[in-house]
């Protein structure tokens, strides 16, 4: 029984700012440009709550 679960962490190599969505998308399995323009637009339409919430991942999530 080996460690088969996969664990979040905050992309050293694909990031633009914290590297939040590219640790997302290669959690996921997405690419992490889909990830960031999601994340926009849940931002904008949530009047920046996706950006309080981004900073907050970024706080929380450790990195890679």
């Amino acid at each position: 029984m080996g460690n088969d679960y996969k664990k979040l962490f905050r992309s050293k190599t694909n990031r633009t700012i914290c590297g939040v969505c590219g640790g997302l998308g290669e959690y996921i399995g997405v690419d992490p440009t889909v990830i960031r323009i999601i994340w926009l637009i849940a931002s904008i339409c949530s009047v920046g709550t996706g950006f309080v919430v981004y900073l907050l991942a970024a706080i929380i999530i450790p990195e890679e």
